[in-house]
């Protein structure tokens, strides 16, 4: 089974945090649609498997039309082989559903789901599986994010989605200057009381060339506080343990049956296409990345070219990926699988690795697996550095 992510360049404004590839103008939007179409149907072949999963990611998927969304679903069922009831997760944010509850008709295609409202809509499209980038329950966050939509917002179309979608997901970001320690126990609380059975997770973290690290460079805010963040973290994951949720991957937390199933497959190594400016796509033995450039994208795909590089991934670069994905998840890495497919001497060499961090308790041996305990997931990023191979 394979995957295909779809990425919509596309948002309002621009959060003080973010570094995806994003535009804050929709002047080229049509033009953007009809290349992801025309991408589709170009690498319609390099795909033969069933479909099971499709992400709308970006940017914001929610700014689009959906006469849109459906155009570029309409084009991957028609090209590719995509099994009953694939999963389909729609990126969207608060401020989106709120204004758009009730849609307007632009032609008579869309009389038929006259009177739905947006969730109802996307529900009709297909799609089964909401992503919602709440960030923060409370506007002093929110404002510092700078966030497109409020606190009220938040709670509104969570309140609202939650009566037509069962698999809800939504974002929280810890860590942020201004969030003390009191109101990120009420974020959580205020989402375990509204029902929602997925959580994705994240500390704030500084990235080049955005708001946030010139305002830490030029001195108007401070650094942020790493230990601030390790605390929420662990409360995070107290909380929600305690809720019946289950820590499968560092970032994410889920119920039951609510696991991502596109991202369980990224980190289970299976293939995705990425489809957009900027998206990545993996097959097994090579890797190939789209153009970060909306004009180059779309002039590109006009002259039928696809607008990606491709790299060829070494032994090694399969092996450091093992690493990486394997201890940021519940199923850790395989020692007989690095065995299998590396090796005797890279099991050798990964087992002089880990020495030091089993010594601290930062890692443990369970089943013949190699997994990050409570202590090491914090710092999980940094320990499977330390376990790479390098050439």
């Amino acid at each position: 089974m394979s995957g295909i992510y779809i990425h919509i360049p596309f948002c309002k404004q621009a959060c003080s945090y973010c570094d995806f590839h994003f535009s804050t103008s929709l002047n080229k939007k049509g033009d953007l649609i009809q290349a992801i179409v025309k991408e589709l149907i170009l690498r319609k072949d390099e795909i033969l498997e069933p479909i099971e999963t499709i992400y709308f990611g970006g940017g914001t998927p929610s700014i689009l039309e959906i006469k849109e969304i459906k155009h570029i679903i309409s084009t991957i069922y028609d090209n590719y082989i995509v099994i009953n009831n694939p999963e389909i997760t729609l990126e969207a944010n608060p401020d989106d559903l709120s204004d758009s509850l009730v849609m307007s008709i632009h032609n008579k295609e869309e009389e038929k789901i006259k009177n739905l409202n947006i969730f109802q809509q996307y529900k009709k499209l297909g799609i089964n599986r909401l992503s919602i980038g709440i960030q923060s329950f409370f506007d002093e966050d929110l404002k510092f994010m700078k966030r497109a939509h409020n606190s009220k917002e938040a709670i509104n179309s969570l309140s609202i989605a939650i009566r037509y979608f069962d698999n809800i997901t939504i974002d929280l970001i810890y860590g942020t200057p201004t969030l003390s320690d009191d109101n990120w126990r009420k974020n959580i609380q205020t989402t375990i009381d509204l029902g929602i059975n997925h959580i994705s997770s994240y500390a704030l973290t500084v990235e080049d060339k955005t708001l946030l690290s010139q305002q830490i460079k030029s001195k108007k805010i401070k650094p942020l506080d790493e230990e601030k963040a390790q605390n929420q973290f662990y409360v995070l994951k107290q909380t929600l343990e305690a809720n019946d949720f289950i820590h499968y991957e560092i970032s994410n937390f889920g119920k039951q049956d609510y696991f991502s199933k596109h991202n369980t497959a990224y980190w289970l190594g299976k293939n995705y296409l990425g489809i957009g400016p900027s998206a990545h796509s993996f097959n097994g033995k090579q890797r190939s990345w789209n153009v970060s450039n909306n004009t180059k994208y779309i002039k590109s795909l006009a002259q039928n070219k696809l607008p990606s590089q491709i790299e060829k991934l070494s032994k090694n670069d399969l092996y450091n990926e093992t690493i990486m994905i394997g201890l940021r998840t519940i199923y850790g890495v395989s020692l007989e699988a690095i065995k299998t497919n590396f090796g005797e001497s890279q099991l050798e060499y990964l087992l002089k690795k880990t020495v030091k961090h089993l010594n601290n308790e930062s890692l443990e041996i369970r089943q013949n697996k190699l997994i990050a305990t409570k202590k090491g997931l914090f710092f999980i990023d940094g320990i499977a550095a330390d376990l790479f191979d390098v050439e």
